[in-house]
């Protein structure tokens, strides 16, 4: 353009040489436009400031990592599911209200002592039992008392005031409040008759008893013991390790081994013994009342064997958490038990020393599943027992 305007007419140079300012005007003020290729470089380092910035994250930020904080519990719960409703540990989870205790028929009267069909309340069932009440002046505190847990009975034809009536009228005479439980779906207890060994069921019925005595006006909330027979004792000694109150127990032929135990060394009787089915509920579909192994496939398979996990087989296990046991127990078993194996009370007492807790172990020799032969004897030491660690004599 020099060039063109060297040679151009006047007029025209002056023309031209306003052009030229003016395109050179133009190229100065589109200089700085350089400044945006700048631009890129903000835009780099402006995930460094962010992320320095984080707490301060716009809400569409937050909003976006919700999905993945609530999508983590998922694995966790598949990893470490909720404790199986068998287990110790899920047991003391659970809640045991009781109820007041109502008497419902007065029944003919003891050789000192009263006689009920009382009721109480268990997981909003109502619950009968066999209530006897010591005559004569209450004491001071009220008068000590036991929770009769009576062992297998076919529900369809248990009777509240039928079965163990010497052994309730022994311990009453000795000056105890009895209270032998009804489970549900016994007598006319509401609910469905589940089984011991698969179920919850019998145990939270009498941690409630239990409960519910503890509030009975005439009874001393702090000198109440259980006392069990076969089944019954299975559930002495988990309500045992469940409920720190629970004084001192006595347990006679009692189901109180651990669950492979259970498995291995229970042998069945014969099919036409009451305990043949006593022991085929320890295999029995939960409601189904037949002789099925199908809760116990489920959980081989949802657990593992023995072997595979005995983490989860223990935790089930009352004799498990022995040393956690609320009182002093005594045992006895005949050694002509072919019901329920004497080996059972023998492993206990054992596991019991070794766990640091009070115990007695008696063997009667040529005596079957219900002591019949050494009856008083076995009696008498019961309620020695209870003298020294529940009423504290």
């Amino acid at each position: 353009m020099m060039e063109c305007m060297k040679t151009a007419p006047g007029f025209l140079r002056h023309a031209m040489f306003g052009v030229l300012v003016l395109v050179l005007t133009c190229a100065c003020t589109a200089a700085p436009q350089p400044t945006a290729t700048s631009l890129p470089v903000s835009i780099t380092l402006a995930p460094t400031s962010v992320s320095t910035l984080e707490p301060t994250r716009p809400a569409t930020a937050t909003t976006t990592s919700i999905p993945t904080a609530t999508s983590l519990p998922t694995p966790t719960r598949t990893a470490t599911p909720v404790p199986y409703p068998m287990t110790i540990v899920a047991m003391r989870q659970r809640s045991y209200p009781g109820s007041p205790i109502v008497i419902e028929q007065k029944l003919e009267p003891g050789a000192n002592y009263s006689r009920y069909i009382a009721s109480y309340q268990s997981e909003g069932l109502k619950q009968y039992g066999l209530l006897t009440i010591p005559d004569g002046d209450k004491p001071a505190t009220g008068w000590p008392a036991i929770i009769f847990n009576h062992g297998f009975i076919p529900p369809a034809t248990y009777r509240t005031t039928e079965r163990y009536v010497a052994y309730v009228d022994s311990i009453a005479r000795a000056g105890y409040i009895v209270f032998k439980v009804d489970y549900r779906g016994h007598g006319s207890s509401e609910g469905q008759p589940r089984g011991a060994y698969s179920s919850p069921d019998y145990v939270v019925d009498v941690l409630n008893a239990f409960v519910s005595m503890q509030h009975y006006a005439g009874a001393d909330p702090n000198r109440i013991g259980m006392w069990g027979h076969s089944m019954g004792g299975y559930i002495t000694l988990r309500a045992m390790v469940i409920n720190k109150d629970i004084k001192a127990s006595v347990i006679w032929g009692g189901v109180v081994a651990s669950y492979q135990d259970m498995f291995t060394l229970w042998h069945r009787p014969n099919s036409d013994s009451a305990a043949a089915t006593a022991i085929a509920a320890v295999t029995t579909t939960p409601g189904s009342g037949r002789d099925s192994r199908g809760w116990r496939t489920s959980l081989v398979q949802q657990y593992g064997n023995f072997e595979q996990n005995p983490t989860f087989w223990n935790s089930i296990s009352a004799n498990s958490y022995l040393k956690d046991l609320s009182g002093p127990i005594q045992l006895h078993h005949g050694l002509a038990d072919t019901e329920v194996p004497p080996v059972f009370s023998d492993t206990l007492y054992k596991q019991l020393l070794a766990a640091g807790q009070t115990a007695e172990l008696y063997t009667y020799p040529g005596s079957e599943h219900n002591i019949t032969a050494g009856f008083g004897l076995a009696m008498q030491r019961s309620i020695q027992w209870f003298d020294k660690y529940v009423k504290g004599n």
